[in-house]
């Protein structure tokens, strides 16, 4: 076709995919929780090169991520223009102990969307981080 934008496809670094994880503000933890595959969506940021986020002390989620490996993934999706990035981080997650290393983190992330207590600090050290991103290019 004649005009029409082709798309391409390109893997992206771990420098580069973190940058743009960096960029996002909503993502979702894939852990698991009563042997079944769970996700959640959470607000989190990009701390020292790890990802951060709050859960709820009392929580499934908390009990299910400490110390656990767990995958995290963020996009930046045009629907439209079917192009786009997506960043896959997987790690050791683990509850960040009371102390300069929690009050370091927690005073960089965002306020939590979902309402109650959010006390605890969750950090997915990035173990393997992948990514791509799709552009389109005109015809």
């Amino acid at each position: 076709m004649s005009g029409a934008a082709q798309a391409v496809m390109a893997e992206l670094g771990r420098t580069e995919a973190l940058e743009l994880l960096t960029a996002a503000r909503v993502g979702r933890v894939v852990f698991t929780d009563m042997a079944l595959p769970a996700v959640r969506p959470v607000n989190f940021a990009v701390c020292r090169g790890d990802v951060v986020f709050r859960v709820a002390a009392e929580s499934r989620l908390a009990t299910a991520l400490d110390k656990a490996v767990v995958a995290f993934e963020a996009d930046d999706l045009d629907a439209c223009g079917r192009a786009g990035w997506s960043v896959v981080v997987t790690g050791l997650a683990e509850l960040v102990e009371p102390g300069d290393e929690f009050d370091y983190l927690a005073a960089r992330l965002p306020e939590p969307w979902a309402p109650g207590p959010h006390e605890c600090v969750v950090r997915i050290r990035t173990e393997l981080v992948t990514g791509r991103r799709i552009t389109r290019l005109a015809g």
